[in-house]
């Protein structure tokens, strides 16, 4: 019982793990009824500051991917803004 009682040891310091800057927040809300599904947002580009809505319905999971990324690709600052998020830098 004693053994069971015992603390575990203490971790040590948690260290920051260091990452790339932000270039573009996107934050969506999702909803479904099980048949039909609905994502509202909306996205920033951290550089100009730039903020706009996304919206995309969908019936299946991945028409409502197709439609989030299709809504998103149509705004031309933020496209560049996430095309350059995934491509390596020089």
């Amino acid at each position: 019982m004693a053994d069971e009682l015992r603390k575990a040891p203490r971790a040590g310091p948690i260290e920051a793990k260091r990452e790339p800057p932000v270039v573009a927040r996107l934050v969506v809300e999702i909803r479904s009824d099980g048949s039909h599904t609905i994502a509202r947002g909306a996205a920033e580009d951290a550089v100009t500051g730039e903020r706009v809505t996304v919206q995309a319905e969908g019936a299946t999971p991945l028409a409502l991917i197709l439609s989030l990324l299709k809504s998103a690709l149509e705004l031309p600052t933020l496209a560049r803004t996430f095309t350059k998020g995934f491509l390596p830098r020089k």
